[in-house]
């Protein structure tokens, strides 16, 4: 039996497992995809305190081997459950088997969000993309959409604008809700126009392949196409935390809920990161409630 189950091997998940080890307590982490999460997307990280620049991949890897050196173990699964057995013992369910521990951290994270546009999910890995470090260098000199307008999307916006022949975003509020700095950088750019109040309707095909979308301005009602070989979907995050319904309290979003401890409603289970109800998703607050859930989590084992 181990102590802490972590499910999650993201920033938070991670941090979590090497402050559990710090304190002497045995630790598996489960990660359905790729250790790292999120992060392993990002091409470029500028705002993780004590370094000025590493990708997401680098930093991600950097993590691992941390958890590793401190003794945890790692392993990738799909967790199907979470059960609290009679006598206190948590019981995580995955699709290779069940393991007992004593306590456990929800360290989920959160995934894309899709457009829910007409056509879309028949092209999503086939023209539609949610990475642009994965699949940008596909784009070269050729002409992309990039939908959203936060700092995400600015990121990737910055990155397809250096490969790309045209980008064009669509955002569908008046202005770029990300860093003005990071606006500012990406609509300079001679390659890049924005179109503002405008939301994706459909999306267009020829072959089997992304051709378009299909636009409609908010303000006037006018509707359009916009023609692209490839599209790329930067709207935000929905929280991956579906096998959890009826096993923690969620709010009306999916989010877990908790206190600043990452304590939920069930004693013994707790959760960080960004699929806990906060103000904040960054890395750095990931890490942080990896940090506080951990201690929380030991002091509940003793």
């Amino acid at each position: 039996m181990y102590d802490i189950i972590v499910v999650g091997g993201g920033p938070a998940g991670l941090t979590a497992a090497v402050y559990a080890r710090r304190q002497g307590k045995s630790v598996l982490v489960i990660e359905k995809n790729a250790f790292g999460g999120q992060t392993v997307f990002s091409p470029r990280i500028e705002n993780f305190p004590g370094t000025n620049e590493i990708s997401g991949t680098e930093l991600s890897d950097k993590m691992v081997a941390q958890v590793m050196a401190q003794g945890g173990e790692l392993t990738v699964e799909e967790v199907a459950s979470i059960s609290s057995l009679p006598d206190g013992t948590k019981l995580v369910t995955t699709d290779y088997g069940e393991y007992p521990c004593r306590a456990v951290i929800i360290a989920t994270g959160a995934k894309h969000r899709t457009l829910g546009a007409e056509g879309e999910d028949g092209l999503i890995g086939n023209g539609i993309s949610f990475c642009a470090i994965c699949d940008g260098a596909f784009y070269r000199g050729r002409d992309v959409i990039l939908v959203g307008g936060g700092n995400s999307a600015l990121v990737e916006a910055n990155h397809l604008s250096e490969l790309c022949g045209t980008l064009t975003i669509i955002q569908n509020l008046p202005a770029l809700t990300g860093e003005k700095a990071l606006a500012d950088a990406v609509t300079a750019k001679e390659n890049v126009r924005v179109i503002y109040n405008t939301v994706v309707t459909s999306v267009k095909s020829e072959n089997g392949r992304f051709s378009g979308a299909g636009i409609l301005n908010t303000e006037t009602g006018v509707s359009g196409v916009i023609n692209g070989d490839g599209m790329f979907v930067a709207i935000g995050l929905v929280p991956d935390t579906g096998m959890l319904k009826g096993t923690v309290k969620l709010d009306e979003r999916g989010y877990v809920m908790s206190d600043e401890s990452c304590l939920t409603d069930v004693p013994g289970v707790f959760v960080a990161g960004d699929c806990r109800v906060k103000k904040i998703r960054q890395i750095a607050t990931a890490c942080s409630d990896g940090a506080v859930a951990a201690l929380a989590a030991c002091d509940y084992i003793g």
